[in-house]
This record gives C-alpha cells, structure tokens and sequence, in this order.
C-alpha cells in the first residue's frame, strides 16, 4: 500500500507467490532499483548455472544452499542459516537446496528476467 510520500508497506503473505518449477517458487517486491524475493526450495531442488548484470546477496532464512562460482564452478560455498553470499555482477553461479530452503535474494537492479518470465535458465536441460 502506497502513500502520498511514495513510501510502500508490504506484507509477505500478501504479495504472490509464483511457481518458477515443481521445486521452486518465489514472492517479490520491486522498487525503481532494488528488488527483493524470498525464495522457496525444496530439498534437492537446482538452480541451474546462470549469470547476471545485477549485482546479488543472498540471505538463508532457513536451510542451507550449496553454490557453486565461476564459469567451471570450480569454487563451492554452503551458506546456512543466518548467512549472506554476496555475488557481484556477471559471475556464473549455481545452487542446489541441501534441505528445505528459504532465502532472501537482493537485487541491484531489479532483475527485469524475472518480472518478464523471461528466465528460462530455470527450465534447461
């Protein structure tokens, strides 16, 4: 809900939660240029390698993700509970869900490939 000074409030169990596949799902709240998403998975579930122009933090509310950086992915980071991955912009990147997740990504700026469902790395082979 937005006031005269342009200042929104939101509620998380209101905003959507959209279905990215059978093991992930996301809600997202956007300003001019910043975004942020709490991020379901399931135990298990992958995040496919991808990179991007926005730079990226990642937070683990509850779970664990394993990721792995670089173009051959060569480095390997588990973040828990209570920590943050920062992933500057264009870094290749992937993750899998060691057990239910919930994390909290931060983008600058928001990533127009998913306001658009224009981010088919999540559905490669």
């Amino acid at each position: 809900m937005a006031n005269g000074s342009g200042v929104t409030f939101y509620r998380w169990e209101d905003m959507p939660r959209e279905r990215v596949t059978d093991q992930i799902e996301r809600r997202l709240i956007t300003g001019d240029r910043m975004m942020l998403a709490h991020v379901y998975l399931k135990k298990g579930s992958i995040v496919p390698k991808h990179s991007h122009e926005n730079e990226q933090l990642t937070y683990i509310l509850e779970g664990a993700l394993r990721f792995w950086i670089g173009e051959d992915g060569s480095e390997e980071i588990v973040v828990g509970v209570g920590e943050v991955l920062h992933i500057p912009s264009n870094v290749p990147h992937r993750a899998e869900a060691l057990e239910d997740t919930l994390d909290v990504d931060i983008f600058s700026p928001p990533r127009q490939d998913w306001l658009n469902h224009t981010d088919d790395y999540f559905h490669r082979t």
